[in-house]
């Protein structure tokens, strides 16, 4: 993958009742593929699956210019401790509908018809694109390596989502 020309500061949350930044293989993921695209990682956590825990750390985030991306990784599930979207899309100002739906549509061709039960979503809030994703490092490869990366370079075309997260 080649270095973006426009790096943007970019963090990390993990959702686990289980992990922990030292075993977070889906995180580790995530910053390293950041960090290799030429952007920054500018913060990561990991919080439990607790819509209150997740929402005062997304909150913080979008609340300072400058971070320009949230990347949330797990809670994305049907369990009755998963609550991402429920606890992040309430924040969101604007839906990107179509993140869901193109991420279910490449997973598709890799997990098959399990792919229904991934609640992955994106949205926007205040000018921070935010993206939630399922807990799988092979998720969180796909959507970054298919989807993520190429709407965080200034250089893809025919659009992507840096004009809406920085300042001309």
């Amino acid at each position: 993958m080649s270095v973006v020309s426009q790096p943007l500061n970019i963090a990390v949350l993990t959702i686990s009742d289980t992990r922990t930044l030292d075993n977070d293989k889906s995180g580790d993921y995530l910053s390293e593929a950041i960090t290799s695209a030429g952007h920054t990682l500018i913060d990561r956590t990991l919080v439990k699956d607790d819509i209150y825990q997740q929402r005062a750390v997304v909150s913080k985030w979008i609340a300072e210019n400058q971070i320009h991306a949230v990347l949330i990784t797990g809670g994305t599930g049907f369990t009755h401790r998963d609550s991402t979207p429920e606890a992040i899309s309430v924040l969101f100002d604007k839906e990107v509908d179509g993140f869901g739906e193109l991420f279910r549509h490449i997973s598709y061709q890799e997990i098959g018809t399990s792919t229904i039960q991934s609640r992955a979503i994106a949205g926007f809030a205040n000018n921070t694109v935010i993206f939630c994703l399922p807990g799988s490092t092979g998720a969180c490869k796909t959507a970054w390596e298919k989807i993520i990366a190429s709407q965080l370079d200034v250089d893809f075309k025919p659009c992507n989502f840096v004009k809406h997260l920085v300042e001309a």
